[in-house]
């Protein structure tokens, strides 16, 4: 990679690591901060401590996060730290830009929705280039690699935790909503940094396996890698065909394998990212 391509793709990141921060700046105080609704992990903690003692948001949601980021400079790296230092920087900042706009609803249910739809976006945007707004998940990196627990796990607990003491402090009936927000958040997480539409990657076992190559290739227009396979039991050596598809070709795909063999062992899983050949272009090599 050159120099210039290099400080481009630094421009892109921290360029999309701001948008992202000013999104979940304005999920927070656009919609959810208006109707005592909380978000998770430290964030949440400091919308909280925020509103027991009237000191800025941003205030809060900086100096909670620095003890995280030593430890994740020390055990993570440097390269993540600057990233999730800069997206913190930034929601800091524009939180406290944001504090004197008023809310555009007062129903609960509204906010919750669309307020956990832009912080999940927000979110999804920072986590996807490399960077982080909640200190809880540095915690958990940490954590995974020395208890039984996974990371999912551990940053749920913590917001389990954090989301009951909302009721304690602003009602359970917030809490409840805060619940909600919080899950719309996390899914809209996962569908900013894995896309919209769901990739599957399939692999066929079958004795006619050159003749569903040649119809796949024909009716999906996608093309087949063949793979060297040999029987575990049989000993018998066999092509496997492993493709990329769409969810929507799903479908279509099992037909055809059917038609032609149905006795065909046929496994299908998620991708969560494909790189290189032409899958959007409808075909892969």
């Amino acid at each position: 990679m050159t120099k210039r391509n290099r400080y481009v793709n630094y421009f892109f990141k921290y360029l999309f690591l701001f948008i992202g921060s000013i999104l979940a700046a304005v999920g927070l105080e656009i919609f959810l901060i208006p109707n005592n609704i909380i978000d998770g992990g430290i964030v949440g903690i400091s919308i909280m401590l925020s509103y027991l003692s009237n000191y800025p948001l941003g205030l809060f949601i900086f100096l909670l996060n620095i003890p995280f980021l030593m430890l994740g400079y020390k055990h993570i790296g440097k390269t993540f730290v600057l990233s999730t230092l800069f997206s913190i920087t930034s929601l800091s900042v524009w939180v406290t830009i944001l504090k004197p706009i008023p809310g555009l609803t007062e129903d609960l249910m509204l906010a919750a929705v669309f307020g956990g739809i832009i912080v999940g976006v927000g979110v999804g945007l920072i986590i996807r280039y490399g960077g982080s707004l909640d200190g809880t998940e540095i915690i958990a990196i940490i954590l995974d690699k020395r208890s039984g627990f996974s990371v999912g796990e551990i940053v749920m607990f913590f917001n389990l935790f954090i989301l009951t003491s909302a009721g304690l402090v602003f009602g359970w009936d917030k809490a409840m909503y805060s619940l909600i927000a919080y899950f719309i958040a996390f899914k809209m997480i996962d569908i900013t940094i894995e896309g919209l539409e769901e990739t599957k990657a399939v692999m066929v076992i079958s004795d006619k396996s050159e003749i569903i190559a040649e119809k796949v290739m024909a009716r999906l227009g996608r093309g087949v890698t063949f793979l060297n396979g040999r029987g575990g039991y049989s000993g018998e050596e066999r092509a496997v065909l492993y493709l990329v598809v769409t969810r929507l070709e799903i479908a279509k795909l099992k037909n055809t394998i059917d038609e032609i063999d149905e006795n065909a062992f046929v496994t299908i899983t998620d991708v969560h990212e494909v790189m290189g050949g032409t899958v959007k272009k409808r075909a892969i090599h």
